[in-house]
């Protein structure tokens, strides 16, 4: 797991990339920020009452040094905040309800990501996933070609890394944005130093068995290689003709997948958070994630279980999507 975030904070190495925690008064994003600023990775960006957070940052044996602490109550550029936000949604906000909202950490430290203030956003450890997604998909919005954002984790083994998708987000996607889902996630891989041979998969290997749920597949498979030709990617594979190669010679010896997929898009978001749980479980895999992508700028949702350490790593991730 060490080597992983290695090469992450490498290709950090003076890029100076601003995060913004909206959950400032949170003692694990405090502990996190502290450690992050120490290090020089990134610059955090927190939101809340410096006073009050650098008396917090205290009884915690932490400092705040390189820090940057912004206040929605008083930040000096909120009038061109409001406005911005009341441009960006269309009339769907009135100048009155537009102060209201960015009073709301999470939709303010969204607005300093989209107003370029910062460079990424990580929320979640006090607040439940919809509202770290929703200020993202209505301010930074899903980038061109990409309609839904959706959740990958990066499963981590000693010298083995796979991303698995989507397992956070999509409940049940259909041929378009399983092809989505398929390209944004071996951009990801990328990040992750993760060649991407992407494998869709099903119950069914290359027609085996015919129904709605694997001709959904099969196309999803025919979207995607439209969409991105240069990819590696094909399907539907059951995992076995994906991930064995003696299975894929007898399952599907055309296909330029031959056990050595890497990438593997699961056909539901049911498939997708049962298997990358076997794995983690029964395959002793770490589970770096959930990993947002699809959007204009990175924004990663914790769990509201997670430690301090798990904010930490986040914070690289994200840091690293905006490189």
């Amino acid at each position: 797991m060490s080597n992983l975030f290695n090469t992450l904070q490498d290709q950090l190495a003076g890029s100076a990339k601003k995060i913004v925690f909206p959950e400032g008064s949170d003692d694990r994003i405090l502990e996190a920020a502290s450690k992050l600023a120490a290090e020089g990775i990134i610059t955090p960006v927190l939101v809340g009452k410096r006073e009050e957070l650098e008396q917090q940052a205290a009884e915690l044996n932490s400092t705040l040094n390189n820090v940057e602490v912004v206040n929605p109550e008083d930040y000096y550029d909120f009038d061109a905040m409001v406005e911005s936000f009341v441009e960006r949604r269309k009339g769907k906000a009135t100048v009155e309800q537009a102060r209201q909202m960015l009073k709301d950490e999470n939709y303010f430290g969204t607005m300093l990501v989209y107003m370029g203030k910062a460079d990424g956003l990580v929320s979640g450890a006090a607040h439940s996933t919809a509202d770290t997604v929703r200020p993202a998909l209505q301010i930074i919005k899903t980038k061109p070609g990409i309609k839904k954002t959706s959740g990958v984790f990066v499963m981590v083994r000693e010298e083995e890394k796979y991303v698995f998708a989507d397992c956070a987000i999509n409940i049940a996607p259909n041929s378009q944005d399983l092809a989505e889902i398929a390209i944004a996630s071996a951009e990801t891989a990328t990040l992750f130093d993760i060649d991407p041979r992407v494998a869709m998969l099903s119950f069914s290997t290359k027609g085996s068995a015919k129904s709605e749920e694997t001709e959904k597949v099969a196309e999803a498979v025919t979207i995607a290689k439209e969409l991105a030709p240069h990819l590696v990617l094909d399907g539907e594979f059951q995992f076995d003709a994906a991930f064995v190669p003696s299975v894929a010679q007898k399952k599907a010896p055309d296909s330029e997948i031959q056990g050595d997929a890497n990438v593997f898009v699961f056909p539901s978001l049911e498939a997708g958070n049962i298997g990358y749980k076997i794995a983690q479980r029964l395959g002793n895999y770490d589970a770096v994630g959930p990993i947002l992508q699809g959007l204009n700028a990175p924004v990663n949702d914790l769990s509201r279980g997670c430690n301090a350490d798990d904010v930490y790593k986040l914070a690289i991730i994200t840091a690293a999507q905006a490189l």
